[in-house]
């Protein structure tokens, strides 16, 4: 009997051993989510150091955006707070080649710049640093001037635009059910900064959400012809407002138009930041390009010795578009279920935003558009593909191009 049990505790032993020996082999710290993606929980960073050069400060909804996505992928990575270095406030100038240059003598191997104007500037740095990474958002340049260390970067943020329309077309109906206004009058104003592609694609695409739930929506833009003016922008929501716009939405880098909303109790739909702190009974939802995964990407590549794309359009499914949460307060009874809805339909392909069957140029279909894709400013590439406008992506470009000025139910005032 004793050489029984002992027979058996050797083999419990043994099974016990093997178990501890094979059963861990894939736990190398490394984990690996519900996503399929890696977790690369033991990365060293340590020699990373980062450098963020913004147009302003966290005073613009625009820079504060980038700003707060870099905190986030610095917490996620574990960088420490001395590798991360913010460069707020600086022109689109040689002052942006210059705050380059100082990041580079500080120790900075991945340097970011976030405005549209600073990519000539970034360009100059990248040919003279050429051991740093430059990365540039809303850039066009990438792929034409081929530097290893120089990549734009942008999102697909009009699908995020449509969703926000979407919200807003749910609330002009809301106020259309209601009385408060006729189907004549679902007049939504628009405060744009520039009438760049940018934020004509932007704009567009969230006119087509609103029409996509409010067939008599009509929108009337403004321009203020500057990024961020606290007063322009105040200044041009509120004359939207007095020229009969039911409900306010921009592309523009301040308080002033929602704060303007805010105090005359119009709905309002905002870009890059929640504004409901700033117009509690008026702020419905905002739409935001989230930059950490970018900025993760970039690190993480950096750390393993692995090539940047050179240029790279995140999506709703990598996290990149996003919409801040709905103010249940404001928003029409509804709307959160259909966002949820059109946003499946989004990341499944069942709605394309400019697909052409949904809108009209002069009363006329829109079989053909040569587009710049390439930053030269010269429309030369055909970018309609099966009754579709083939926006920024992986195809042509990242950084938008639909620079259509308009389609029918867009005005400008």
């Amino acid at each position: 009997m004793k050489k029984a049990i002992a027979l058996v505790l050797a083999i419990v032993l043994v099974v016990a051993c093997f178990a501890a020996c094979g059963g861990n082999k894939g736990n190398d710290n490394t984990t690996t989510p519900s996503d399929g993606t890696s977790n690369t929980a033991t990365l060293d960073v340590s020699k990373i150091k980062f450098g963020l050069i913004c147009l302003h400060d966290e005073n613009s909804t625009y820079d504060n955006n980038f700003i707060l996505a870099i905190k986030d992928a610095q917490k996620a990575l574990g960088l420490k707070d001395d590798q991360v270095l913010i460069k707020k406030n600086i022109p689109e100038d040689d002052s942006c080649y210059n705050a380059a240059a100082e990041l580079v003598e500080q120790g900075c191997n991945i340097i970011f710049a976030d405005s549209f104007g600073h990519e000539s500037f970034m360009i100059q740095a990248a040919k003279e640093f050429k051991d740093v990474q430059f990365c540039h958002a809303t850039g066009t340049q990438a792929k034409q001037v081929k530097l290893a260390n120089f990549h734009n970067a942008f999102a697909s943020i009009y699908e995020g635009r449509y969703l926000a329309g979407v919200a807003a077309g749910m609330k002009l109906n809301e106020m259309i059910e209601s009385g408060k206004i006729t189907k004549d009058n679902a007049k939504i104003g628009y405060v744009g900064a520039f009438n760049y592609a940018e934020v004509v694609s932007g704009l567009t695409s969230f006119f087509l959400g609103a029409r996509s739930v409010c067939e008599n929506a009509t929108m009337k833009v403004t321009y203020t012809n500057s990024w961020f003016d606290i007063a322009l922008e105040r200044e041009a929501a509120l004359n939207l407002i007095n020229d009969g716009c039911v409900l306010i939405s921009q592309h523009a880098d301040s308080e002033g138009a929602p704060k303007a909303c805010e105090e005359k109790g119009v709905p309002n739909v905002a870009y890059n930041i929640s504004t409901i702190s700033m117009g509690p009974n008026t702020a419905i939802i905002s739409s935001k390009i989230n930059w950490a995964p970018y900025y993760k990407l970039v690190i993480e590549a950096v750390a393993k010795g692995e090539a940047i794309p050179t240029d790279w359009c995140g999506t709703i499914a990598t996290g990149s578009v996003e919409l801040t949460e709905l103010n249940e307060k404001v928003a029409a009874s509804g709307t959160q279920a259909k966002l949820d809805e059109v946003k499946a339909q989004l990341e499944k392909g069942e709605i394309k935003v400019f697909d052409t069957k949904n809108f009209t140029v002069d009363g006329k279909a829109l079989t053909e558009y040569k587009a710049d894709v390439d930053g030269d400013f010269k429309g030369e590439t055909n970018v309609i593909e099966n009754g579709v406008f083939v926006e920024s992506g992986d195809e042509f470009r990242s950084a938008p191009y639909f620079d259509i000025k308009y389609i029918d139910g867009i005005s400008e005032k």
